[in-house]
């Protein structure tokens, strides 16, 4: 079983590569603490971005804004959709 990795158009033989060349550098004693300080960093990032994202949608509640626009945007597409069905559907009864 062939197992293709792609990320950033680096290949699984480059990745490999790259994970032997931070082996060489920062010894393996040294990796995990890496891993750990990176997954923090991680996590300390996407705290705060959901902490915005929170503090977006209250204060759009508090204002009464629709945040859902989604809707609007989907009646829009049904309705093209049914204007190129009425102008499909002659050109298709021609055929």
């Amino acid at each position: 079983m062939l197992i293709k990795l792609h990320f950033l158009f680096i290949g699984g033989t480059e990745i490999g590569f790259i994970l032997f060349i931070v082996l060489l550098v920062f010894g393996a004693d040294k990796i995990p603490e890496i891993a750990r300080t990176l997954g923090k960093t991680m996590k300390q990032i996407r705290n705060a971005t959901d902490d915005i994202k929170s503090e977006i949608t209250k204060s759009v509640d508090k204002q009464g804004l629709d945040l859902d626009i989604t809707k609007d945007v989907r009646k829009e597409i049904d309705k093209v959709k049914d204007e190129v069905e009425e102008i499909t559907g002659s050109i298709k009864r021609k055929f």
